[in-house]
């Protein structure tokens, strides 16, 4: 695994890369690797010649009074990880390669970033959809890897290398989760030991909705509803949102129809989780006589 710290050291080895015709896989990350992070590689390994793997915890996409400072970062344990996954390139840039003096440039997808977690973070996901497309171009993968529990992000993301011209291709990977159902993420760490046992509440709440959908319910203010009472009944958490919206516009929807997002954001103490699924709607099949 080659460690790369520079623009013009990355460059150089896509370059080689390029003239072999060898197809490039992309997995960017803020670290802390977990099973979630290392599907995603593996996914790229298996259908790419190139895996590359960022690591870059991007100050732009966090407000002035979120988790920066404590998001948790260890980059020679993430190292001594994805080398044993045989990752071909661990790119590592520092802030003042991504960002540097008189820096001026964002990516700003209007509309889809203001709904759902961009509601409660403003700025968010101009900050996502700028450090994504620099390293788009600083990698210049044939396909790029996301994973599914960052749902809005997965939308954001889509419509900016579409509107942008990017020459990539988009891979969605499940949610992965542990167990007892919680969707793996860095900032599982945060929890306390009754905040990680009330947690799979999220997951189970939106199995139950999913249950009630395939069921035949299709007003998206009573899954709400049943979402929202069993994480209160069975939880301490403080819901910030839960919604049911169109899965590629992020409409929020009264009628549950097509591919629906069913997404939530809760905070245990300190610590906000998401999650999510996607649940497609058939239409009822037209009888002929």
């Amino acid at each position: 695994m080659r460690v790369i710290k520079t623009i013009k050291s990355l460059r150089q080895i896509i370059h080689e890369v390029r003239c072999k015709r060898q197809k490039i896989g992309f997995v960017p990350t803020m670290g802390y690797f977990h099973e979630g992070h290392l599907n995603l590689m593996r996914r790229a390994q298996k259908e790419c010649d190139i895996c590359v793997v960022s690591i870059y915890v991007n100050p732009k996409q966090f407000g002035p009074k979120e988790d920066l400072g404590c998001y948790p970062r260890d980059i020679k344990r993430d190292a001594a990880i994805i080398k044993k996954e045989n990752v071909d390139i661990l790119f590592i840039p520092s802030d003042n390669v991504v960002y540097p003096n008189g820096y001026l440039t964002y990516v700003d997808v209007e509309k889809i970033s203001n709904t759902l977690c961009g509601k409660y973070r403003p700025g968010h996901f101009k900050g996502v959809a700028t450090v994504v497309a620099k390293l788009l171009n600083m990698v210049e993968p044939d396909v790029m890897y996301l994973g599914q529990k960052d749902a809005q992000q997965v939308a954001v993301l889509k419509h900016m290398t579409a509107d942008l011209n990017f020459p990539v291709s988009i891979r969605v990977i499940p949610t992965a989760r542990e167990i007892d159902g919680l969707a793996m993420s860095s900032r599982n760490v945060h929890l306390s030991f009754q905040e990680r046992a009330q947690a799979p509440v999220l997951f189970r709440s939106l199995q139950s909705a999913t249950m009630r959908i395939r069921a035949g319910e299709s007003s998206a203010s009573k899954i709400i509803a049943i979402i929202q009472k069993i994480i209160t009944q069975l939880s301490s958490g403080k819901i910030q949102y839960v919604v049911c919206v169109d899965a590629d516009t992020l409409e929020p929807l009264k009628i549950l129809k097509g591919r629906v997002l069913i997404a939530l954001a809760v905070f245990f103490g300190k610590t906000r989780l998401i999650d999510n699924v996607i649940v497609p709607i058939k239409k009822p099949r037209k009888v002929q006589y």
